[in-house]
């Protein structure tokens, strides 16, 4: 009876628990599946370096997360990796029959260096490293039978080692602990083990972990709970949890920086317990966690939680000022409404109305009666209205009561001067609620207005302003008892916008959309920009125009990127603006149908599709410092694959490598923070880019020139604290150095050379052949003038030659006249004829002329043939003349036969052929 009474209560127990989880509001996580980093489904161990990567100990390698991506590094021999320290530069692992480091090169990659050849044992047969821990300078790697101790400083080395197997090695305020299999706990005192604890408990389990206590310690075992250990006494750790603990298989545990407690176990995932012993929350399957076998648990820097998990890798964000209620089995819903009244918490879905107690981990529970699309929760005088797609509700606890069946009711405002009345905003228009004796009723509804009235606001105790989806912005008049319509005024100075609202804010009309926040000035009677809560909705971030005050009288709007509200600075009195980076993928609301509300001081819940987030904005100030870090540059090389290169120092690259890529990241592990990029590229880019979300930036065919590299990074809507700068040159192609330069220079000045001297030959044989063409002319006109000067000549010669022809002619006349006459006086005349007749002086001038137009023949033909006496040359020249023989006789004063037989004897002395022409051979002379 006993056994089934203990059986019965842990039923119940873990049946509470189970209740629990699913009103649970978890922490956010981020999930690594094998796929995600490229690795084996297991992984043992978690370290973190100090510039904040992860390292993760595979069943196929190391594995290393720069915040933005995954590399495995193979096991060096191939064996699957268990144990993993992450230690100043180094990173320490240890697997099968193998131990070392890994230590980065200049190009940002990984090499291993064994270390088992520095201990003088070899290692036992089969041998696996499952811890790797520090101790002052040393360093410690179990495995299951031994630990080994080495110093890197000195380079010395230690073992210890154990018959029975070792479960676990401590580090405990610089004193070593460790657990032997049946046998208990030892510490390692003066070089050597010293057991300390030895009580059957130990014996029969293993210790999982063991922490530092005020006043001893605190052990952990795998199956039978915590205990204490404190002034030699071993006692069990009195917490509400340890019972629970004892029936699951716990694998492992660390302790958090605020003293909480996360626990891995085989099955049942991970346990949260707060420094006093509670369970907080269970993380597994159900409700977030990619596996219920946790291998291994870490805690980074930022106070993140990793889970090593059976099958894949989680990173738990325990102090996220978020929250996480998740309905992954749908039965909840959308949250359309929410509020916290008399102290229970109402979700409004598109599936009704659920309630539980504020503040606590109890399941919602369902309001019967209120199945279907909940719209608005509102509170007014002490009670709380529930606007519905079947009517209006008033909620009473866990009881609704129908108010109208009118459907569709949107939402409610106080009817100013009209003590308990309420105008509300229907599908098919206005309606009016009263109280009547206590109770809620239809008054009547507003007549000539029959649009639906999502959005409205009560002005001038009677005016109404009513946005439609369609038809834009509408100004009612209405009476004084609310029942008629008198005048509907639209509104021009504002467009008709998707997803846009109306809200009172500080006594001020808003309408927001695309185009921003409008606030209505009655001086212009429109609605005017307001240029600083503009800026909560912007065109280019636009998501929703959906308007939320809340009973702090912040003003909430939603982006694409961000939730942001409008508070005021009460140190100006001036409102300012606050941005939560909460991107709208990461928050999956209903477009146009966003809704926030405060639960207590600054803690807010967000409703999205599949539940809600809890926001504690008091906690977003407390950020922290992200480094971005440049993790690798790589020349993209044609047909060789990728280059690194030694990111550490100014790049100076080949134009054939003119493609480069550079890896870059921020090591941040919050889900909602997320990180974005710009850059810039002076040089070529000089103005910085727009932000976004990749990691990798690829640079292709760049020209070649001076370049300088600026990347800097946005975590949320936080810049980091650095700002990466990279110098690198492209130099010239080799088409374009200083050499090649020079050779075109001087094939330039060669060509330039040689084209100088064929166009000086060219020219200077076009002058030549100008010049010729002159002197052809020159001697062309010369050779005119002379043969001008020739032709005068031979005129003046044949003149001279007729006149003598003419005066001999006249002197044989006169001497024939004489001789006939016979008279004795006549022989002093004939004699007179007879001497001018042969004058010397005659032939004298003839020659002298023949010689002006003839110059060289006498002296030819007298050279040629020197026999020729003067009356022969004379003769010749006659010939030269081409005169005929009657011609010469006169001249010569001979007979024509004298003439004949003086040609016959020339021919002689010129010893001329017969067939010779005498003529011929005279002037071709």
């Amino acid at each position: 009876m006993k056994s089934n009474a203990h059986i019965a209560l842990c039923y119940l127990l873990l049946l509470f628990i189970f209740n629990n989880l699913l009103a649970q509001e978890l922490p956010p996580i981020q999930k690594f599946s094998p796929t995600d980093y490229d690795g084996e489904n297991q992984n043992w161990m978690i370290s973190q370096a100090p510039n904040k990567f992860i390292y993760v100990a595979n069943n196929e390698g190391l594995l290393e997360y720069n915040g933005a991506k995954w590399t495995m590094y193979p096991s060096p021999n191939n064996t699957i990796i268990r144990a993993v320290n992450a230690i100043e530069n180094r990173i320490y692992t240890g697997c099968y029959m193998e131990f070392g480091f890994w230590e980065r090169d200049v190009f940002g990659k990984l090499h291993y260096k064994s270390l088992v050849p520095k201990f003088e044992e070899s290692m036992v047969e089969d041998e696996h490293i499952w811890n790797i821990i520090t101790y002052d300078d040393w360093i410690l790697f179990q495995s299951f039978n031994r630990i080994y101790f080495y110093n890197p400083v000195s380079g010395a080395s230690k073992i210890i080692n154990s018959k029975n197997g070792i479960s676990r090695v401590f580090n405990i305020k610089d004193v070593i602990y460790y657990h032997v299999n049946h046998e208990g706990i030892y510490k390692v005192e003066a070089g050597k083990p010293k057991l300390i604890v030895d009580n059957v408990i130990f014996e029969n389990d293993k210790v999982v972990n063991m922490f530092q206590m005020n006043d001893g310690l605190l052990i952990q075992t795998r199956g039978l709970g915590f205990y204490t250990f404190i002034n030699n006494k071993l006692s069990e750790w009195n917490i509400p949890a340890n019972e629970a603990l004892k029936k699951m298989n716990i694998f492992n545990s660390i302790q958090l920086k605020d003293k909480s407690f996360v626990i891995g176990t085989i099955k049942n995932g991970i346990i949260y317990l707060s420094e006093t012993g509670n369970i907080e929350f269970e993380l597994d399957r159900s409700n977030g966690l990619d596996n219920n076998t946790v291998l291994s648990v870490f805690e980074d820097i930022d106070a993140n939680v990793w889970a090593g998990l059976d099958n894949g890798i989680n990173c738990i964000n325990i102090k996220s000022p978020i929250r996480v209620f998740n309905d992954d089995e749908g039965k909840i819903g959308t949250v359309y409404a929410s509020i916290v009244f008399n102290d229970i918490l109402y979700l409004g879905t598109n599936q009704g109305l659920f309630y539980k107690k504020a503040f606590s981990q109890e399941a919602f529970k369902f309001i019967n009666g209120t199945s279907g699309q909940v719209w608005t929760l509102f509170q007014f005088n002490n009670e709380l209205f529930c606007g519905h797609h079947s009517g209006t509700f008033v909620i009473n606890n866990d009881n609704a009561v129908l108010v109208t069946n009118t459907p569709g009711t949107w939402s409610f405002k106080p009817i100013p001067n009209k003590e308990n009345m309420l105008l509300e905003g229907n599908y098919n228009g206005l309606n009016v609620l009263v109280k009547n004796q206590g109770h809620w009723e239809l008054k009547n509804k507003i007549k000539g207005f029959d649009n639906s009235a999502r959005y409205f606001e009560i002005v001038n105790n009677n005016e109404v302003w009513v946005s439609h989806g369609y038809k834009g912005l509408l100004k009612l008049k209405i009476d004084e008892d609310f029942k008629v319509v008198k005048n509907i005024y639209t509104d021009t100075t504002v467009s008709v916008g998707k997803n846009s609202s109306l809200i009172k804010y500080k006594n001020r009309v808003l309408y927001a959309y695309k185009e921003g926040v409008f606030g209505y000035d009655s001086k212009k009677n429109g609605f005017v920009k307001d240029t600083l809560i503009s800026s909560i909705v912007t065109k280019s971030e636009y998501a929703s125009g959906k308007l939320v005050v809340d009973d702090t009288q912040k003003l909430w709007a939603f982006s694409n990127d961000n939730i942001s509200y409008v508070d005021i600075n009460h140190l100006t009195n001036q409102l300012k603006i606050n941005r939560v980076a909460i991107p709208y993928y990461l928050r999956k609301g209903q477009v146009g149908y966003e809704n926030i509300s405060r639960l207590q001081n600054d803690k807010y819940l967000i409703g999205v599709t599949d539940g809600y987030l809890t926001l504690d904005i008091s906690e977003l100030n407390k950020t922290n410092n992200h480094n971005l870090v440049l993790n690798s540059i790589e020349l993209n090389t044609v047909g060789k694959g990728n280059l690194a290169i030694d990111a550490q120092k100014p790049g100076e690259f080949e134009y054939k490598n003119n493609s480069i890529i550079f890896n870059y990241s921020v090591p941040v592990y919050n889900k909602y923070d997320i990180v974005q990029y710009q850059y810039k590229l002076n040089g070529w880019y000089n103005e910085w880019s727009e932000w976004h979300s990749k990691s990798e930036l690829i640079f292709e065919n760049l020209p070649f020139g001076d370049y300088t590299l600026n990347i800097r990074a946005k975590i949320g809507n936080q810049l980091s604290s650095n700002m990466i700068s990279y110098d690198f040159k492209i130099n010239r192609p080799w088409l374009l150095s200083n050499v090649a330069i020079s050779l075109y220079l001087f094939l330039l000045f060669a060509f330039s050379f040689m084209m100088h001297k064929i166009y000086k030959k060219h020219y200077k044989k076009l002058h030549a052949h100008k010049q010729l063409e002159h002197e052809q002319l020159i001697t062309n006109i010369k050779n005119e003038k002379l043969n001008q000067d020739i032709e005068s000549k031979n005129r003046e010669l044949a003149i001279s030659t007729m006149s003598i022809i003419k005066k001999n002619e006249v002197l044989h006349s006169i001497k024939k006249e004489l001789k006939k006459t016979k008279q004795t006086n006549n022989n002093t005349a004939l004699k007179l004829i007879d001497s001018n007749l042969n004058d010397a002086k005659d032939w004298s001038f003839f020659e002298q002329a023949f010689n002006n137009a003839d110059k060289d023949f006498l002296d030819k033909i007298k050279h040629a043939h020197p026999d020729l006496t003067p009356n022969d040359l004379r003769f010749c020249a006659y010939l030269r003349l081409n005169l005929s023989s009657k011609e010469m006789a006169p001249l010569l004063n001979i007979s024509v036969k004298s003439v004949e037989t003086k040609r016959y004897r020339l021919r002689k002395k010129l010893d001329l052929e017969h067939d010779s022409g005498l003529v011929n051979y005279i002037l071709n002379f």
